[in-house]
């Protein structure tokens, strides 16, 4: 079995069952929300007492669960750029705001980059009376970047210079 079939198993029991996201979540559990959704579409693994709550939920067999327990090949959409129009729209918004958010980013931070390993995301819905909006929150640790053989006074990581 390849990881995409069984993403597939998973999201075919979901619809069979009636399942939400939020209730799967909340019987997995120990990790965020978003990770376990994440996991279950095939992108993050599940730690192992996760994964085995998961297979017990999900009815899997031990080699299933242990596929949720390994790290999977990540950032595998099928094709560039992403034809779904929500998927879409966040590629968007990477090559509207792209350059800007990492002007923003470095001239607060330095020279570096925002991790998307050490990050956190939460969404929400926001009412407005026309028409509610999608709220998202991103937060991902400053990573800068390692000046190799740094010499005469240069800094040896490019944080932000007073």
């Amino acid at each position: 079995m390849k990881r995409e079939d069984l993403t597939e198993k998973l999201l075919d029991i979901k619809r069979e069952k009636g399942w939400t996201w939020k209730y799967i979540q909340d019987e997995i559990g120990g990790i965020s929300p978003i990770l376990i959704t994440a996991a279950c579409m095939g992108q993050m693994k599940l730690p192992k007492a996760q994964a085995a709550k998961a297979a017990a939920l999900f009815g899997l067999s031990q080699a299933e669960e242990r596929m949720l327990n390994e790290a999977p090949f990540r950032g595998s959409i099928a094709q560039m750029p992403p034809t779904d129009p929500l998927i879409y729209r966040f590629y968007e918004l990477v090559m509207v705001y792209g350059t800007t958010w990492k002007e923003l980013i470095q001239e607060e931070f330095g020279d570096g980059i925002m991790s998307a390993i050490d990050f956190n995301v939460e969404f929400s819905r926001e009412a407005n009376p026309k028409g509610d909006r999608v709220k998202i929150g991103m937060s991902g640790k400053f990573l800068p970047f390692k000046y190799y053989g740094n010499q005469q006074g240069v800094p040896e990581y490019g944080f932000k210079e007073e």
